[in-house]
C-alpha cells in the first residue's frame, strides 16, 4: 500500500547534489528523478515505521509482557 498519492503530478525542485557525483550518475544514465524518487520512498517508509513504533511503543512493551507472564494460546500445540 503506497503511503502517498501515486497519481498526484510531478513538480521541478531544485537540489544540491556533489559535482562528481552528478557527472558520474549522468554518464552511467541514471535517471536522477527515478532514483531520487525511490530514495524518498524508502526514507519515507523508514520513518513512517519509526513513527508507527514510537506511537504503539507502550501496547507493544504490554504484549511482550502479557505474553513472557502468561505465554500463548498455541504454546501447547505448535509442534517447533
Amino acid at each position: 500500500m503506497a503511503s502517498f498519492d501515486l497519481l498526484a503530478s510531478k513538480k521541478a525542485t531544485n537540489l544540491s547534489v556533489n559535482s562528481d557525483l552528478l557527472s558520474k550518475a549522468r554518464e552511467a544514465n541514471i535517471n536522477l528523478s527515478a532514483t531520487f524518487e525511490k530514495a524518498l520512498v524508502d526514507q519515507l517508509r523508514i520513518r513512517q515505521r519509526e513513527l508507527w513504533l514510537e506511537v504503539n511503543a507502550e501496547a507493544i512493551q504490554s504484549y511482550n509482557k502479557s505474553v513472557e507472564d502468561e505465554s500463548v494460546f498455541s504454546d501447547d500445540v505448535r509442534q517447533f
